[in-house]
């Protein structure tokens, strides 16, 4: 055990983040890891550009830099392509070998441990610390792959690994002088999301709206954002009204936490072949509260109806009303789209044997459509009018409030 205290080089790591290259604690760690780094890679990330450093080190070692500053080390355990044979865990977090499980993780480290884009990572007192398995790994000894452990919570930043992706490191285009090219930098998203190696997540402003969006001044800041397929992180490019525009990449689930301005209606900024290609598809027709949205097109109508699997989940099924099911609603109103969300709620549709399985176009689309991001588009202009409606009743009582 003294044997092994001797050699806890943990605190090297700890009192390095954050820091600068010249400053002492980050030139001891690198004379430990190296004492020089064989290779250093350089690119600028996001905008406002960032300039990122990876040190890697022959050990095994690498430090992550950004405008200087330290923001991550991470301890290779296993040959890499800088590194014939990587470092021993156990001289650098004591307790911890090569053969670590993460519930030896969990022992040595009696902190809260929380999840991040597919991992599990430690909360220590100046840092996070990341143990990477092999992938759905963690209990069997030989999975340990890598330890990172980083100045910014995982559950907000990127794999440090990622900046290096080959499908997405160079979205970004720039032009000659340097500065932010956006109509550049659409191209390449939307060559991206043609070639199949981004995906465009529901919510966010469609690529090819975005400019049109954003000219109309209707909204504070306009963002489309683009998943990865290789490294799973989200490109996020946000226009401003007031501000210069930004690029920057999140995991997942931080993407999804990014507060999104509801979109107004497209007649109140699209051009002609914008509002042409909305009319043609499907318009937001009657809702009630938590319960069902009603959309039509060509015709057709179509229920979203919200249903409960447990009492910790629900889902939505969309069906096509069958002409009986139209008709009821044409006689009796939207009281019989309540009864028939009740019915689909009671029926459980994602079970086989519900009447309503096969008919969720959700699950069992037709022609491939993606139902679901044409319902979403269908009523994100009605929520963009009610939450102004909202707004404005909101600034109408204000002066009455004032008098009292």
């Amino acid at each position: 055990m003294t044997r092994r205290r001797e050699h806890d080089r943990m605190p090297l790591i700890l009192d390095a983040l954050c820091l600068a290259r010249e400053d002492t604690p980050v030139v001891r760690l690198i004379d430990v890891l190296g004492p020089e780094p064989v290779e250093i890679s350089e690119r600028r990330i996001g905008e406002p550009a960032v300039l990122s450093q990876h040190l890697l080190f022959e050990s095994g070692g690498e430090i992550v830099m950004h405008d200087d500053a330290v923001v991550a080390v991470i301890l290779h355990l296993t040959p890499t392509r800088f590194a014939p044979r990587g470092l021993d865990a156990a001289e650098w977090i004591l307790g911890i070998d090569d053969d670590a499980t993460f519930a030896d993780f969990k022992a040595i480290f009696d902190v809260p441990w929380r999840f991040a884009d597919g991992d599990r990572y430690f909360v220590l007192e100046a840092a996070y610390l990341r143990p990477e398995f092999v992938k759905h790994g963690g209990r069997r000894a030989g999975d340990l792959q890598r330890v990172a452990v980083t100045a910014d919570d995982p559950k907000d930043t990127c794999r440090p690994a990622d900046e290096d992706c080959p499908v997405c490191r160079d979205l970004i285009v720039r032009a000659g002088d340097g500065s932010f090219d956006v109509d550049g930098t659409v191209t390449a998203l939307v060559a991206g999301v043609d070639a199949g190696v981004l995906k465009a997540p529901g919510g966010a402003v469609r690529l090819a709206d975005l400019r049109l969006l954003h000219a109309s001044a209707l909204m504070e800041r306009v963002e489309s954002q683009v998943t990865c397929t290789e490294c799973g992180r989200v490109a996020c490019l946000t226009l401003y009204r007031d501000a210069p525009p930004t690029f920057g990449y999140l995991p997942l689930d931080a993407a999804l936490r990014r507060p999104l301005e509801a979109i107004p209606p497209v007649e109140e900024w699209g051009d002609a072949a914008r509002i042409a290609e909305v009319r043609d598809a499907m318009r937001y027709v009657d809702h009630e509260p938590g319960s069902w949205f009603l959309v039509e097109q060509h015709g057709d109508l179509y229920l979203d109806s919200r249903y409960t699997i447990t009492s910790m989940a629900d889902d939505s099924c969309l069906i096509r009303l069958y002409q009986a099911e139209r008709q009821e609603y044409h006689e009796a109103g939207r009281d019989s789209l309540s009864e028939l969300a009740r019915r689909i709620d009671r029926s459980g549709p994602h079970r086989e044997e519900s009447p309503f399985h096969r008919r969720n176009l959700l699950r069992h689309p037709d022609g491939g459509r993606d139902y679901s991001a044409e319902v979403r588009a269908a009523i994100a202009g009605h929520t963009w009018l009610a939450r102004q409606k909202q707004a404005a009743a909101q600034r109408a009582l204000s002066p009455s409030a004032g008098d009292d």
